[in-house]
């Protein structure tokens, strides 16, 4: 009897979970590219084009190892435009009664495959080291759900950079030795691939499709299947990993890789395995061509942020991207989309953002994340921004670094506090100041650069929240110890400055 496999576009794996459980003499692996995947948020073109020819080319590669698939294409005139609508047809076409599939990373679409009239059996996604009953029976018990304490575990579990019982250089966390500002940069960033006929093809149908999205599609750089993405793995081992530790937080104008992997795009959709991606980096330091503190840092991003994002967007269910525990209610201004602004930092990494799908992880969490949630921003708009306009971002991970990590939105699950701060700190970690028309040394005034006096509103609107948080302590001691007038002088520039954001000016 024949039976529906369906593969998803961010599990373009091989060894994904719901192939190893069929048969290829007999199933049919189900594909589609469809309309409602690729603009139930407003993607980047980047992006999606990667995701359609990265399906186009593992769906060639499946049928080389002797599977049945069945394709659809985008401008297929029988596409039914969804992911259900898709499965409807196929188990029509081939007889089939029900499906397998791997668990999506998004509850929207487990509850549409719940619902399918096709029955579609859910089965686990094994490519993460911390299933779901793993990381519950982490969280049972705990009042603070700590990513620190979850990744020691992990490093325990996994064996990666152990020795013995013990970390590798007796510490488990080196980001001390990883913020070290930079004003030159040798290295030229990732591997640059060019399009093939496969992704020639898929471009020009995104061009048609999607070209009113906010970013540019080309030129088009990614890699689009495993070889590629393991050419740009060797690349950065070899040349970007041993100045990643020292330099990950830094920004520069004109520089939007830095030392960073970019393979994040690639782990995400499927191309590349992240534990045998964390091995080869441990490789490195092993053989003495990378710094701890370098391969470390990347490895707590791979098996502790990863995997705990994972494990607290399951754990929290449904309802947690609208999790709104500060109350912010701001529409996302129009700069955050392109449009004309006199800071400095925003303009940069939301140029970059356009031209790139693609910031870094400081760029994000710092320059737009902070700044919004200085602004008071409804943090569904800037969560579904963030979805939108990142070529890495699928709801799984993307929601908790923003509901949770950048927002604080829901209310201290993931973070002990806020992750604000003024102009001083992007001033010490890029360049980004120098060009701005705003003034970061000015606390006050006309010229003041905005995230100045955004910090102590943010501090002061809150202050019942925040003012018996232990990590926020001296923050509320040097404002109380500032001269009346001068708070007022900053609350009322502060709040003078969000009405002319809100009412549309440029700022």
């Amino acid at each position: 009897m024949v039976g529906l496999i369906l593969v998803l576009g961010d599990q373009l794996s091989p060894g994904l979970s719901a192939l190893r459980q069929a048969d290829k003499t007999t199933d049919v692996v189900v594909m589609a590219e469809v309309l409602g995947e690729a603009s139930y948020v407003p993607h980047h073109p980047k992006k999606i084009a990667f995701c359609f020819a990265a399906m186009r080319k593992f769906a060639v590669a499946l049928q080389a190892q002797g599977w049945t698939v069945a394709y659809t294409r985008l401008d297929d005139p029988d596409n039914s435009g969804s992911i259900v609508g898709e499965l409807i047809r196929r188990a029509a076409e081939f007889g089939a009664p029900a499906v397998v599939a791997t668990e999506p990373g998004e509850w929207r679409l487990i509850a549409a495959l719940a619902e399918c009239p096709v029955p579609v059996r859910q089965i686990s996604d094994d490519r993460f080291i911390a299933s779901h009953a793993l990381f519950e029976g982490w969280a049972e018990g705990r009042k603070q759900l700590r990513m620190e304490y979850f990744y020691r575990d992990m490093r325990r579990l996994t064996g990666l950079l152990m020795e013995g019982d013990e970390p590798s250089g007796g510490q488990w966390n080196y980001d001390h030795d990883n913020r070290k500002s930079i004003r030159v940069m040798p290295f030229s960033g990732p591997l640059n691939f060019t399009p093939d006929r496969i992704v020639q093809e898929v471009l020009d149908l995104v061009s048609a499709r999607f070209g009113a999205h906010f970013g540019d599609l080309t030129p088009f750089w990614f890699a689009t299947d495993t070889a590629e993405a393991g050419q740009q793995l060797d690349h950065w081992l070899q040349y970007g990993l041993p100045f990643y530790g020292d330099f990950q937080d830094a920004m520069l104008r004109d520089q939007p890789f830095m030392y960073h992997s970019l393979i994040s795009i690639y782990i995400n959709a499927g191309l590349l395995n992240p534990l045998e991606v964390c091995h080869r980096v441990e490789q490195e330091y092993r053989a003495g061509r990378a710094p701890l503190n370098a391969v470390e840092g990347f490895i707590r991003q791979i098996i502790g942020w990863r995997e705990y994002m994972r494990g607290i967007y399951f754990l929290s269910g449904p309802d947690y991207v609208r999790l709104n525990a500060l109350g912010h209610s701001g529409d996302l201004p129009a700069l955050f989309w392109g449009k004309p602004t006199k800071m400095g930092c925003m303009g940069e990494v939301v140029k970059q953002t356009k031209e790139q799908a693609y910031a870094h992880h400081i760029q994000r969490l710092m320059i737009t994340g902070n700044f919004a949630l200085l602004a008071g921003i409804d943090p569904y708009q800037v969560h579904e921004w963030y979805l939108a306009v990142y070529a890495d971002a699928y709801e799984w991970v993307e929601a908790p670094n923003v509901i949770g990590m950048s927002q604080f939105a829901d209310g201290g699950l993931l973070g002990s506090k806020p992750y604000v701060s003024s102009g001083n700190y992007i001033d010490k970690m890029s360049d980004y100041c120098g060009a701005c028309a705003y003034k970061v040394k000015d606390k006050t005034g006309p010229d003041a650069c905005p995230f100045n006096t955004l910090y102590w509103h943010f501090l002061d609107r809150h202050r019942d929240r925040f003012r018996a948080n232990p990590r926020m302590g001296n923050m509320y001691a040097t404002w109380d110890r500032m001269d009346a007038d001068k708070r007022g002088v900053i609350l009322t520039e502060a709040g003078a400055w969000l009405a002319r954001l809100e009412a549309g000016e440029a700022v």
